[in-house]
């Protein structure tokens, strides 16, 4: 049964994943100010989004499900880079609707390095208009960089096993 809830879930989310754009909010082109904004990590603990913008560049990912098989690539892909990514400075925190405690087993199984942010009421996204997939509400795959509290880089349609291929290139760009 435990099995059947999961694949369902895991359907659902490709199906509606494809019909996502229609309810993914305002899009606003970068440079734009990075949302001000506050909410729980996987341990409970408050993550200040302004106060971590200020300590170098910012990567926002935004993912459905944790556990699921798309969502494991693209933190498994960031987890990858992270030696890499830190030693430019840059930040990551992956955002869900998911609990602190489900995003907490999610960072264990899978030893990702970086803060998961548990938003399931939705602030988060709404800061950062990000969309929910139509139906059962999870959060559309999507990846932001913030440097010196702008968003200068915006993939709506994020990559699971390539996001950190894309971040590189996008520090590639800004000099980093």
């Amino acid at each position: 049964m435990k099995y059947t809830i999961a694949l369902i879930v895991v359907a659902l989310i490709a199906f509606a994943t494809h019909h996502a754009l229609a309810n993914q909010g305002a899009f606003v082109k970068p440079p734009y100010d990075a949302p001000a904004i506050k909410a729980v990590d996987q341990d409970g603990k408050e993550v200040d989004f302004p106060a971590i913008y200020k300590k170098g560049i910012t990567v926002v990912y935004f993912y459905p499900k944790a556990d699921t098989p798309g969502c494991t690539k693209q933190g498994c892909s960031l987890r990858d880079a992270h030696a890499d990514l830190t030693a430019k400075g840059v930040q990551v925190l992956g955002v869900s609707v998911d609990k602190p405690e489900a995003n907490k087993k999610f960072q264990d199984k899978f030893h990702l390095p970086f803060t998961l942010v548990s938003d399931p009421e939705g602030k988060v996204l709404d800061a950062f208009k990000v969309g929910r997939i139509p139906v059962i509400g999870l959060a559309t795959r999507q990846c932001f960089v913030i440097q010196d509290g702008k968003v200068v880089w915006h993939d709506a349609k994020a990559s699971t096993d390539k996001q950190a291929d894309d971040i590189k290139a996008v520090l590639k760009e800004l000099g980093k």
